[in-house]
């Protein structure tokens, strides 16, 4: 009766959020190795109609993490096997998907026999959906493996900076991304360093999103992005670095075909601001963004984002690579670029 008595308790659980319903299938047994896994577990929204699930997942596991024994701890370990997350933007609150204000950080305590140390997504994706546009919109990151570790210090390490948080994924099914970070999962305020950087999207490939949501629709073009975030006691310093190689944004053939007058002459200010302000040598727009402030409210350099515009216009193109060196010797460097080459003709979308 041990399995039929944990369904019963895990689907009591996953009820604990008033605007979320959890439903599971099997579950299974692993007492050998102190664990038991769930099988094809959902959390649907029950106000509106949102047509996806906010999570989803074939298989998710609940284990002794056996290692930290070692160290004399015992502490647990959560595998999520190809999960899916789902946002959704839409015109009315009852409609749209956040997942924001769900008790999920207790249902996962409550869920674990053991304090969790660790936990691991393999295969996983993230989607940012909307569907009250002409065309529906899905921006996503698929083929996610990500790894936290260290939650609960089981090594006893004296550095403020404890957890380390990995992952790498593939946005459209097409650029590479990877994130980095370590903080201090035991500070009252944010703590933390983190890099994230995304190298080579087609931006063809979300033409659905930026029509929806700017107007515009990309002819060609690579993007790449370099985030940097350094927090301490909640007092954020970083920069963002938004880099577009071989973009063209308007094409008079193309855009004089469209119906909406507004909207051939918005494609029409882009194209010649991209082209006016992008670095001729490397075929480049992009700019750096540094901002600073508290956490619930940083504030981002106007003046500083403008001149760095014009920089990487008629001085110095920006590549995709880390600016602070203080964050490398944390040990959160990527790899060497791949993308600081010209594109040659036959990369081109």
């Amino acid at each position: 009766m041990m399995p039929w008595a944990v369904r019963w308790y895990v689907n009591r659980t996953l009820d604990q959020s008033p605007i979320y319903q959890g439903k599971i299938g099997d579950v299974e047994l692993h007492l050998w190795r102190g664990a038991y896994s769930i099988r094809d577990v959902r959390l649907v929204k029950m106000t509106g109609n949102v047509p996806v699930p906010l999570f989803a997942a074939p298989r998710v596991e609940f284990a002794l993490q056996w290692d930290a024994l070692m160290h004399g701890r015992l502490v647990g370990r959560v595998l999520m096997e190809q999960p899916e997350l789902n946002f959704v933007d839409a015109p009315s609150e009852a409609e749209s998907q956040t997942g924001a204000g769900g008790p999920w950080f207790k249902i996962l305590r409550d869920l674990s026999p053991f304090k969790i140390n660790r936990a691991e997504v393999h295969d996983g994706s993230v989607h940012f959906r909307t569907y009250a546009t002409a065309e529906p919109v899905d921006v996503y990151l698929s083929h996610l493996d990500a790894t936290v570790d260290n939650l609960t210090n089981i090594r006893d390490e004296t550095t403020p900076l404890l957890t380390t948080v990995t992952a790498t994924a593939l946005v459209m099914d097409q650029a590479k991304l990877e994130y980095k970070m370590r903080l201090d999962p035991f500070s009252y305020r944010p703590t933390f360093h983190m890099t994230t950087r995304l190298l080579g999207l087609d931006v063809t490939k979300i033409n659905n999103m930026a029509m929806a949501y700017g107007a515009f629709d990309f002819k060609r073009g690579w993007f790449n992005l370099v985030v940097e975030v350094d927090a301490k006691e909640g007092q954020l310093a970083g920069y963002v670095k938004p880099l577009f190689r071989n973009l063209k944004m308007f094409s008079l053939k193309q855009d004089i075909k469209e119906d909406n007058v507004l909207q051939f002459f918005w494609q029409a200010i882009l194209g010649v601001t991209t082209s006016v302000l992008k670095n001729q040598p490397r075929d480049q727009f992009g700019t750096l963004i540094p901002f600073r402030g508290d956490a619930t409210a940083p504030n981002t350099d106007i003046l500083a984002t403008i001149g760095n515009v014009l920089r990487n216009a008629f001085i110095r193109a920006y590549l995709p690579r880390l600016q602070n060196s203080g964050l490398d010797a944390e040990g959160l460097q990527f790899e060497p670029p791949s993308l600081d080459a010209p594109i040659s003709e036959g990369d081109q979308p």
